[in-house]
């Protein structure tokens, strides 16, 4: 796994906290914030964005990779996720694959719960198998 120190988990669930509050949640009330950091230092905040038609609805961790690729960055060194819930947040099945495109396996993945405890595994613990542009290719 990358390094990453104490410090730097929770400044990254602090800005995670931060987007949490951002987000905009009428149907399911379920807050959830994101911060990505780049191999240049950068971080991107993200948090959820419902839509009445739920299937547009949009992830705090996509927010932030898109905002972050946006800005033309294509490698990552951390995520940190958390919500209003006391259990640990972890990516869903969709944002998992959005990342994979991007995440090297042994990139750290911050998951923490409303009080900013936390628990870290590394991307390839969380999608050992992911669908890459290489499946394409006969």
């Amino acid at each position: 796994m990358i390094a990453i120190h104490d410090l730097e988990i929770k400044n990254m669930i602090r800005m995670a906290m931060d987007a949490r509050d951002r987000a905009y949640v009428p149907y399911s009330g379920f807050r959830v914030g994101a911060c990505i950091k780049t191999h240049t230092g950068a971080y991107y905040l993200g948090c959820n964005i419902e839509n009445a038609s739920f299937g547009a609805t949009n992830c705090a961790e996509r927010t932030a990779l898109f905002k972050a690729v946006y800005e033309g960055e294509r490698e990552f060194e951390a995520l940190a996720i958390v919500s209003d819930s006391s259990n640990y947040t972890v990516p869903c099945g969709i944002c998992r694959q959005a990342l994979s495109e991007f995440c090297e396996p042994d990139m750290p993945v911050i998951c923490a719960n409303n009080e900013g405890k936390y628990k870290v595994f590394t991307f390839g613990d969380m999608l050992p198998y992911s669908f890459k542009a290489s499946d394409m290719r006969e």
